[in-house]
């Protein structure tokens, strides 16, 4: 069979995406691909890593040809909070990036998974069951990138016939690997601190809504999106995907239930806080249900209470 690449396989999603594939696909048949962070041994001694930057078309090309990539999950990029302190590198991330994997897969003939983002929408859009279809008006260059990820993958599937598909993933909670500058790394965060210290001090408002999802959930819907039928995607780019949603002061009520005397604090960051606000607060993803059948396995209850499982053992706090 052809190989399946994931770049940007060292971080949050990636790393856990690239062993949640080689359980699928077999060991050898998933190459991982990082920039510059050293992978964890596990990545590195299941299956094929290589070092690349996916801004230099030669290093993109060159890892197609040589393990004969059928298929690519695109996750190399800088995330929302890292993309308003480095705008300029994350659209050069972000947007090189994925051009040059969009290239490749024209030349080879690659599938290709694009995650967009929750970040795609913004202060026009309706914060409510926001519609799969909606005014995208992005202030954020993560933002800004997404939206025009998600028009680049619309366009090779139209113009060259690229098979692209993709997702709007929310904020993802995980207990693996910590995130890398987002908006949503809170709520991993305060599981660590409330397990450590009995104590968070959280960087958005009480009150701030935003969808999230388990970790479990978003790599078996990059899967089941890929492997889908294509004749039911109408959509096929940026499906709308949701879990469940919460704010701040209502995460930490749930953490209390299993650790009464856990604190939580704020310390508002105006940035974080500013993006958070464009947001929605629930996306409509029912065309994601009716086209290829997402269903999330995990609602907010028992995420937490598998979250807090795992990182206690983790963590050596048993």
């Amino acid at each position: 069979m052809q190989k399946v690449l994931v770049t940007g396989a060292v971080g949050q999603i990636g790393s856990e995406l690239t062993m949640y594939l080689r359980a699928q696909y077999g060991n050898d048949n998933v190459v991982a691909a990082g920039h510059r962070t050293k992978p964890s041994e596990k990545l590195k001694n299941s299956g094929p890593f290589e070092f690349i930057n996916v801004g230099k078309m030669e290093d993109v090309d060159g890892i197609v040809k040589k393990y004969d990539i059928g298929t690519i999950y695109h996750l190399g990029a800088v995330l929302s909070a890292v993309g308003e302190s480095k705008p300029q590198l994350c659209w050069d991330v972000n947007m090189n990036g994925l051009y040059n994997v969009m290239e490749a897969a024209r030349e080879y003939k690659c599938a290709v998974f694009v995650p967009s983002s929750i970040a795609a929408f913004g202060p026009e859009t309706p914060t409510d069951n926001t519609p799969q279809d909606t005014i995208q008006r992005a202030n954020s260059m993560y933002g800004v990138t997404k939206v025009a990820g998600e028009l680049l993958a619309d366009y090779y599937y139209k113009r060259f016939d690229v098979d692209t598909r993709g997702v709007r993933y929310p904020g993802i909670i995980s207990y693996e690997t910590l995130p890398g500058g987002g908006t949503t790394d809170y709520a991993v965060e305060i599981f660590y601190e409330a397990i450590k210290k009995k104590s968070y001090t959280c960087f958005l408002k009480e009150d701030t809504m935003l969808d999230m999802m388990y970790m479990p959930d978003a790599l078996k819907a990059a899967y089941d999106l890929m492997e889908a039928d294509p004749s039911r995607l109408k959509h096929r780019n940026a499906f709308n995907l949701t879990a469940f949603n919460f704010t701040p002061a209502e995460l930490a009520q749930k953490i209390k239930n299993y650790i009464p005397d856990f604190e939580m604090k704020y310390d508002v960051d105006p940035v974080r806080q500013g993006i958070a606000d464009s947001w929605p607060n629930h996306m409509d993803d029912s065309c994601a249900k009716e086209e290829w059948g997402w269903l999330p396995a995990y609602d907010l209850d028992a995420m937490v209470k598998d979250m807090l499982e795992k990182l206690t053992v983790k963590l050596g706090k048993e």
